[in-house]
């Protein structure tokens, strides 16, 4: 039994001794992914465009609205004219029938509004995952180029705090790979976003920023 204990110390120690010569020959940098993301020049493009999206869904939206508030209102006054007995039978009639197609209207329109709410939801969510990925997806390369240079066989991502507990600033390759990411920054980051930026799906799996 001690025998056996020995032999599993004696192996723990060798695997220990394997990491430690590993790590020596390795060169191991660190990055900021989250600064990355958020001082990207073209996070912000993809903001504003997404920004730009919501404000016209929502004066869509608003629009919709307002034309069911209106189709309310002469469904009121439809059904308030009906019931006036100041006037013919037939045309109280009339004016049900009106308020009957006025009523199957708004139906419509709310299940109209519902449907286009939804859409718009998922279509935002949808463009904003792809806009996210398409961002990581270049900051990851930017990342790779760097420790490719650098002779670097492994970057951690410091904004990980789970993943990292110490991380030494001279290996913090996060300034670097931003420098070359914002080299192509339009002068006026504020101008209009170039359509190119909405990309089809990325084929990688994103990593959270």
């Amino acid at each position: 039994m001690k025998f056996f204990r020995l032999l599993i110390v004696m192996s723990l120690m060798g695997l220990i001794g394997a990491a430690v010569s590993a790590s020596a020959q390795s060169k191991i940098a660190s990055v900021d992914m989250r600064k990355l993301f958020n001082d990207y020049y073209k996070t912000k493009l993809a903001e504003d465009l997404l920004d730009k999206d919501k404000a016209d869904a929502r004066k869509n939206l608003k629009d919709m609205a307002d034309g069911i508030e209106k189709a309310q209102a002469d469904y009121k006054q439809l059904i308030d004219q009906a019931n006036d007995q100041a006037i013919s039978t037939d045309a109280q009639e009339k004016l049900k029938q009106s308020a009957a197609d006025k009523a199957q209207q708004i139906n419509d329109s709310k299940t109209a509004f519902d449907k286009f709410q939804r859409e718009v939801e998922a279509s935002l969510s949808d463009k904003s995952q792809r806009m996210t990925a398409n961002l990581i997806t270049e900051i990851q390369h930017a990342v790779g180029d760097k420790a490719k240079l650098g002779g670097y066989s492994l970057v951690v991502n410091s904004a990980s705090s789970e993943a990292v507990v110490y991380v030494a600033s001279e290996t913090d390759i996060t300034a670097t790979v931003l420098s070359q990411l914002n080299a192509g920054a339009p002068v006026d980051v504020s101008a209009p976003a170039p359509a190119s930026l909405d990309l089809a799906p990325s084929t990688n799996s994103p990593a959270n920023p």
